[in-house]
């Protein structure tokens, strides 16, 4: 679905959102720009990250003809200053930051003899030092207001283990214990930190869903399909609300019951 689509499907549930800031990292597209899509219409003004400029410009101005606040910053996480660039632009359009969600991600995935170490350094890059960055950045701008949340976007390869999932899963791990870490030191300023594990969701990454392996993916799922973006937005505005404000430092798949079961179905041990 395009992004007008996925707006029309969203009920707006959260009011307390409306007119706070959020910003998502990595959604110019994909899982990310669901996040900002819900986010956003959940009445909640958007910056719009990604480190691809057009892709970028593109969902701003979808989200501005659907009447959605949002602003657009183009930084690349593997290269040193891309969190730096990228705080400094919000800042020069917000003095405030209520919800940040660390979705960027460098997602490949190999066998360990072909993980090569240049992989494992952009990674580490992407997926650890940058979440942790940002956050460190995010809790600054939060601790004045004594409020805000943090939501990282994991995976269920920080939990348990793809085949083939070197050096991704490692990192994913990395940012699980992160999130715990960090959401012990900042309960105390009034900041939530938690993570969401999606398991397998349908992007434009994903096989199509009329093909065999995209069959053979779903059968090994117990609810019986990929996961959308939404699904995936709809526990980030949750988490982001506050209907959420006793939870912190949790990992919460959301998977369709993958990390649940010890065997596909039809595959007993």
């Amino acid at each position: 679905m395009n992004i007008e689509q996925l707006a029309s499907a969203i009920r707006p549930r959260y009011p307390e959102l409306a007119g706070k800031v959020a910003l998502i990292t990595g959604s110019s597209q994909g899982i990310g720009q669901g996040i900002a899509l819900r986010l956003a219409r959940e009445g909640m003004h958007v910056v719009i990250h990604g480190k691809d400029a057009p892709l970028v410009d593109e969902t701003v101005a979808a989200f501005h003809a659907l009447g959605m606040e949002a602003t657009g910053v183009c930084t690349n996480f593997s290269e040193p200053d891309g969190v730096t660039v990228l705080f400094d632009a919000l800042r020069s359009h917000h003095t405030e930051l209520h919800v940040l969600v660390n979705n960027a991600g460098d997602l490949r995935r190999t066998h360990i003899h072909n993980a090569t170490t240049d992989m494992l350094d952009t990674q580490l890059a992407v997926n650890v030092r940058s979440p942790y960055v940002c956050s460190l950045q995010a809790a600054q701008m939060m601790q004045a207001q004594k409020q805000g949340t943090i939501i990282n976007i994991s995976s269920v390869g920080g939990q348990r283990a793809h085949w083939r999932g070197l050096p991704y899963d490692v990192t994913k791990g990395a940012l699980d214990a992160m999130t715990r870490v960090m959401s012990l030191d900042l309960a105390q300023d009034g900041v939530r930190v938690n993570a969401i594990a999606p398991g397998a969701i349908r992007t434009f990454k994903t096989p199509p869903p009329e093909t065999e392996i995209a069959r053979q993916i779903e059968a090994r799922i117990p609810l019986g399909r990929m996961g959308t973006v939404l699904d995936i937005a709809a526990m980030v505005a949750f988490l982001a609300s506050d209907d959420a404000a006793y939870i912190t430092g949790q990992v919460l798949p959301v998977d369709g019951g993958i990390s649940a079961q010890i065997s596909p179905p039809g595959q007993p041990i």
